[in-house]
């Protein structure tokens, strides 16, 4: 199949592609002319979190990443993190870049966390909510490769990167765009983040994530936004519009780019989410309980660090503990241990009263069954841990290495079964439906009564991508597997998708500023 075909491109687009026989008939005919799904909205979790651990537990933890943090201590190759430590009393020690604050410069510096904040979209009709009980489904940030059924794995470039984002605008289950679903290699690296957030700007009006691997990337990112939105930086002080992700290096460690992003998105006002990297075996304890208590301690370092450049900027906890295979050493995800991490994060995070960070995540290197049930496990510990920015949800695969096409959509079937069953059920007088029961009596049947009649068109969830057609059905129709249904899908989407309106000035704005940003960058001005 062509490149152009795959990818979305014009002739995709116009529905005109070089397929041929049954298998274009047969992906017609499963997509029906149009992709039925859930409309955009944000959302609720109204379920109490699931508590895999006790008061005394929690706290046993918390003391313990105290205990790190004092006796122990990070070391940071950010000298502006060591310098903001030590000048609130954090014992430090330059030789080896190791600094071990107390637990009272701890406590004190993330008590200015603000527990909820709002995020805003160039749509105002999708800004959204952190904290509380409010769900961000946010699709899979950063992999290095992307992947269909058509052309296999391959190198991250900008055509599929433009592809997924317009996909994820036109998913409406999915919130907030990830920071671009896949790393366009083909673009050079110093630049490509410009091109990155002009295509994200231009190609969704829905929130998104910027990078923070050095200050400039920040810096870029804001000054977009404020092209885009248009804002001023004055004002994104108390109404960010930017968030990016910050890792520690596991074990222990706080290196310099990232400690440049994490410092300019507080000092700016912009959402941090500070998340460690705590594989249990690897990079952590074997153990669950010293893998959480390492993160916590890691988490609760950069997120006081936050507040000590500017208090009050928001902060989000971030939980990514899991396991890696004893035998071989390679990641695992969607395990037992990394559901009931998640739960265990959640409380954690609680117990501070920060917004909650974790991620839809497996280690299945296609499409497959693997893929399906370690999601479903990492979506059940994520969101019934209480999570509000479930990071990831859609797309990730082979342990975050490729952005995935047909996982996408996968991903985004769950997300909807997830978001309908997070739906509380009513019970008023109507949908309890007493005169309908007595209609029908002993032994009949509701097919046939106003009630349902009423009711039917919208009474259940619809799906996005399963097919409940019996097998006489589903074999005259071609026998179609849902991951060759979910191709079918993403090409639809990408045949339907309409670019977001933006002022025209504001788009040559941007354009301006990605060259000429470029030229300055090129001359070794960061």
């Amino acid at each position: 199949m062509s490149g152009e075909i795959a990818t979305g491109g014009p002739a995709a687009r116009e529905g005109r592609g070089r397929e041929h026989g049954g298998k274009a008939r047969r992906e017609r005919r499963s997509v029906g002319g149009g992709v039925r799904q859930l409309p955009f909205k944000t959302l609720r979790n109204p379920l109490k979190p699931i508590e895999v651990l006790s008061e005394d537990q929690v706290e046993t933890i918390h003391l313990a990443s105290l205990e790190i943090l004092e006796n122990i201590g990070i070391e940071s190759l950010h000298m502006e993190t060591i310098d903001l430590f030590e000048r609130a009393g954090a014992k430090v020690d330059r030789s080896t870049l190791r600094v071990k604050p107390d637990r009272g410069l701890i406590l004190e510096a993330i008590r200015t966390v603000p527990p909820e904040f709002t995020l805003r979209a160039r749509n105002p009709e999708r800004d959204l909510h952190f904290g509380g009980n409010h769900l961000v489904f946010c699709a899979t940030g950063g992999p290095a490769f992307a992947s269909d059924l058509d052309r296999g794995r391959r190198a991250g470039n900008e055509a599929d990167m433009k592809d997924y984002i317009r996909l994820v605008h036109m998913l409406n289950v999915l919130h907030q765009e990830g920071g671009t679903g896949l790393e366009p290699t083909d673009l050079p690296p110093d630049t490509r983040h410009l091109d990155v957030y002009e295509s994200i700007l231009t190609l969704t009006d829905k929130s998104w994530h910027c990078w923070a691997i050095g200050a400039f990337r920040v810096r870029d990112a804001i000054e977009m936004a404020c092209i885009a939105y248009p804002t001023t930086r004055e004002e994104l002080l108390t109404r960010p519009a930017v968030i990016s992700i910050i890792n520690s290096n596991s074990p222990l460690k706080f290196d310099g780019p990232m400690g440049e992003g994490l410092c300019e998105l507080a000092r700016t006002g912009q959402a941090t989410v500070c998340t460690p990297f705590t594989l249990c075996g690897a990079m952590s304890p074997v153990t669950l309980a010293g893998a959480l208590a390492q993160q916590n301690a890691e988490a609760l370092f950069m997120i006081a660090l936050t507040q000590l450049v500017r208090p009050g900027s928001p902060a989000v906890y971030g939980g990514f503990t899991s396991n890696v295979d004893m035998k071989s050493g390679a990641p695992a995800f969607g395990t037992p241990e990394y559901t009931k991490a998640a739960f265990a994060s959640g409380q954690l995070a609680r117990r501070y009263n920060f917004p909650y960070r974790s991620s839809n995540v497996n280690a299945s290197n296609v499409v497959d069954v693997q893929a399906a049930y370690e999601s479903g496990m990492s979506l059940w510990g994520t969101i019934m841990g209480g999570v509000n920015l479930l990071a990831h949800a859609a797309g990730w695969l082979e342990g975050g290495l490729t952005a995935s096409f047909e996982k996408l959509i996968l991903d985004c079937e769950m997300l909807q079964l997830m978001r309908e069953t997070l739906t509380p059920i009513a019970t008023d007088r109507a949908s309890l439906g007493l005169e309908a029961i007595a209609e029908v009596g002993p032994g009949g049947h509701f097919f046939g009564v106003g009630h349902t009649l009423e009711r039917f068109e919208h009474a259940f969830y619809a799906p996005l991508l399963s097919d409940w057609r019996n097998f006489e059905t589903w074999t005259d129709a071609g026998s179609i597997d849902g991951t060759h249904r979910a191709n079918a899908i993403w090409k639809e989407l990408l045949r339907q998708y309409q670019e977001p309106a933006m002022d025209p000035a504001a788009r040559e704005a941007l354009a301006a500023y990605v060259a000429r940003r470029k030229v300055e960058i090129g001359s070794g001005k960061y």
